[in-house]
Formats: structure tokens, C-alpha cells, sequence
């Protein structure tokens, strides 16, 4: 991850992020999504999808922060970029 672009210490560890929905199970309304810089994945559940749509195609381009969750680190407040 780069300073210049992330930030550093807690900015870069819990502040907004960009990327990619890389997979998403409707049955299970959850998924995974990959951020553009760190290429790092992080699990997201439905309920975390900002728009309360509890859906969301596999590719979409969003922007989401990662937090604590009860599985470990998790994106939340995925939010579709246009």
C-alpha cells in the first residue's frame, strides 16, 4: 500500500477505499471485494451495501471502508462508483 495514495497508520488502516466487487453469493447475500491499490480482498455481508439494496453485480466499482466485524476485518458502506 502506498503512503502517497492510502495514507498511513489508522488513515490507511480504516479510511476509504476504492475497487472491485470480485464476488458476490445472493443466496448468501455476501461477498468479497478487492481494493484497486493494495490489491487486498475483504469480505463484505449485504447488509453492509450503503443503498439497502442488499444486492450487488459482481464488477461493480464501489468505494467501502474496512472495519472490525465479527469475523475478523470486513468492508462496510459499499457504495457504487460511477
Amino acid at each position: 500500500m502506498s503512503a502517497s495514495t492510502e495514507g498511513t497508520g489508522l488513515s490507511a488502516a480504516f479510511g476509504t477505499r476504492t475497487g472491485r466487487v470480485m464476488a458476490f453469493d445472493d443466496a448468501l447475500g455476501a461477498g468479497h471485494v478487492r481494493a484497486d491499490v493494495s490489491d487486498e480482498a475483504w469480505y463484505f455481508h449485504c447488509t453492509r451495501i450503503a443503498d439497502g439494496t442488499r444486492m450487488i453485480p459482481i464488477g461493480t466499482w464501489v468505494s467501502f471502508e474496512v472495519e472490525p466485524g465479527p469475523t475478523g476485518l470486513e468492508a462496510v458502506h459499499l457504495r457504487r462508483r460511477t
